[in-house]
């Protein structure tokens, strides 16, 4: 039997790569004439930059930049891929939640202005074009930090330079841009997002993911309108309207800022990341996929890694066994709506989040060495 390992990386506890290393040992302790295929897979967010930068024998760099928070320095790393003309951007890296701790959260001041520091570097070593991939941000600033480090000015009614952070967009007035000094400029760039959300509303940044940032019920309300100005102000000043663009929404508003001032595309992350690790090539030689997630609920339809492999694995008719740390939801409801062979959470219930991020490792190797015991591929095999 042909198995295609395809996890994503089980955010805080897991790379991909190590995901993919276990489940194979797993696989090979309980099947040992099995065929098994690793592909270790990114959907834009966390881990995007060693798995495109891995699978195309790329290089790697780092750089020191501002962090999430405007009193951090951190040591973010960046990619140039195998064709040399490329380079890789994970926003997580300067900008990431995984950054801070609890007490450290602050959607409402959190910045990207590091991430624009990473482009800053990618565009002083000559290359024109750069992936960014949008995911796993501690932010809600729609990108403004970025868009500071490129060399934009948004400024308030009196022509003051507005701090970092989200929140100060309410007193946005005014965005002074100009093109000669843009960093950016005759730069192609390319967003992959994890997510389709969009800038502002009921399903934007602020109130569907400004909450797990450390954000309050009021600071939610008010970061939702402060983007709201803040696409208003870009509008008028650039006649671009990015606040409905699916994706604008991603990694705080990060898409947005790219679209404004970047005249970026935003694509899907796992489809982009498939197609560059041509997985329908490996799909097709497969009997079925084992992949894995760190969480999965009603986000992950809308456009998480999971989603994507099941979507071109049921174009191949071929089935999906998924292992997610915590399902969030109705988990037949969520293996229907994706299509999914079968769905089986490693966790158990009381166990908490922080001690199953402890013992992720653990966890999915038991979870993959029950489920072959059950013969339940087996079983999927000879139906």
């Amino acid at each position: 039997m042909n198995f295609l390992i395809a996890p994503n990386a089980l955010k805080g506890s897991l790379s991909a790569p190590n995901a993919a290393r276990i489940i194979a040992k797993a696989l090979q302790d309980m099947l040992p004439d099995a065929n098994r295929v690793l592909c270790p897979i990114s959907d834009g967010g966390n881990g995007t930059l060693d798995c495109l930068v891995g699978a195309t024998h790329g290089t790697f760099f780092s750089a020191s930049v501002r962090g999430p928070l405007a009193s951090m320095t951190v040591n973010a790393r960046w990619g140039i891929l195998g064709d040399g003309t490329t380079a890789v951007i994970e926003m997580a890296e300067a900008a990431g939640l995984h950054l801070l701790h609890q007490g450290q959260l602050d959607a409402a001041h959190a910045t990207t202005f590091g991430v624009g520091q990473l482009m800053c570097e990618a565009i002083k070593s000559g290359r024109k074009k750069i992936i960014v991939g949008m995911g796993g941000s501690a932010t809600n600033d729609g990108g403004s930090g970025c868009a500071k480090a490129l060399g934009v000015k948004f400024l308030d009614g009196d022509h003051v330079e507005l701090p970092d952070g989200g929140i100060h967009l309410s007193r946005l007035r005014r965005i002074e841009m100009k093109n000669e000094e843009l960093t950016i400029k005759n730069t192609e760039i390319i967003g992959l997002s994890d997510v389709t959300n969009i800038l502002c509303g009921p399903e934007g940044a602020s109130f569907t993911f400004a909450s797990q940032k450390g954000a309050t019920a009021e600071q939610v309300r008010n970061l939702d309108d402060a983007l709201e100005n803040y696409v208003s102000i870009i509008e008028r000043t650039l006649h671009r309207n990015v606040s409905l663009i699916p994706g604008s929404g991603a990694a705080g508003g990060l898409g947005a800022g790219l679209l404004a001032f970047c005249n970026a595309t935003i694509v899907s992350g796992i489809d982009f990341v498939l197609d560059a690790l041509h997985f329908d090539d490996l799909l097709r030689q497969c009997d079925c996929v084992i992949t894995a997630e760190g969480m999965l609920d009603s986000q992950t339809l809308r456009g998480k890694g999971l989603h994507g492999i099941a979507r071109r694995a049921q174009k191949l008719g071929k089935p999906v066994h998924a292992f997610a740390g915590k399902i969030r939801g109705n988990r037949a409801i969520l293996q229907s709506q994706l299509g999914l062979a079968t769905l089986r959470q490693i966790s158990p219930e009381d166990l908490t989040t922080e001690k199953a991020m402890r013992n992720a490792e653990s966890l999915l190797f038991k979870g993959i060495e029950e489920f072959l015991t059950m013969k339940v591929l087996t079983n999927t095999k000879e139906q």
